[in-house]
């Protein structure tokens, strides 16, 4: 009788336990990619659980599980600023952590498009050809990026919003709820794009 071998999947640490995270947990887990090991916070008291996954620490515990050999998934939301999640970033990267990408299977992301590291594509989104998204992302549930969009490090793009071809979305914006751009334009650095609102582009 021959016996069945299950990949062995990496271990991975969530840095942030609020909303977002319980939304990527549900993207990590329908991915299969990872085992999520537990999270760092550092707010909420260790031993605390979202689901099934405990606190483990802070982001002072972040050398531990690097020497662990855990892979890091940035899981704290953005919507004033990038600030919190490119800080944890930055520190994952000086510290030489191995980071995720992960990418739900009811996303579309064309093969001609590029997705970097730390990046997260979530529940229905849709990236489109010829688009990159960089490193530290958001993109959120039914997003649409359309094709060649550049989207730059550190930025979000909220539920169901649509960016439309040729858009730049310049390092650490948050495009908003069913935002809608218009083609060819770009953001600011930092930008904040309404939720719900028509981007005709900055200045």
């Amino acid at each position: 009788m021959c016996q069945v071998v299950h990949p062995v999947k990496n271990k991975l640490v969530l840095v942030g336990a609020g909303g977002h995270c319980r939304s990527c947990i549900d993207v990590i887990e329908q991915a299969g990619q990872y085992d999520i090991v537990g999270l760092l916070d550092n707010v909420k008291p260790v031993g605390q659980s979202i689901f099934n996954y405990k606190i483990i620490g802070a982001d002072s515990d972040i050398e531990t599980y690097i020497r662990n050999k855990c892979s890091f998934l940035v899981t704290i939301g953005q919507i004033k600023t990038s600030k919190p999640r490119q800080r944890v970033y930055d520190a994952l990267k000086m510290q030489g952590a191995l980071i995720a990408t992960v990418i739900s299977p009811r996303a579309y992301v064309s093969q001609h498009a590029q997705i970097e590291m730390g990046t997260i594509v979530m529940h229905d989104a849709l990236v489109n050809a010829g688009s990159t998204v960089g490193e530290n992302c958001i993109v959120n549930s039914k997003a649409l990026i359309e094709h060649d969009v550049t989207v730059e490090k550190h930025s979000h793009i909220s539920t169901a919003a649509v960016v439309n071809g040729g858009v730049h979305v310049k390092q650490g914006t948050f495009f908003g709820s069913n935002a809608v751009s218009k083609e060819y334009v770009n953001t600011e650095v930092g930008g904040f794009v309404k939720a719900g609102s028509i981007f005709k582009g900055a200045g």
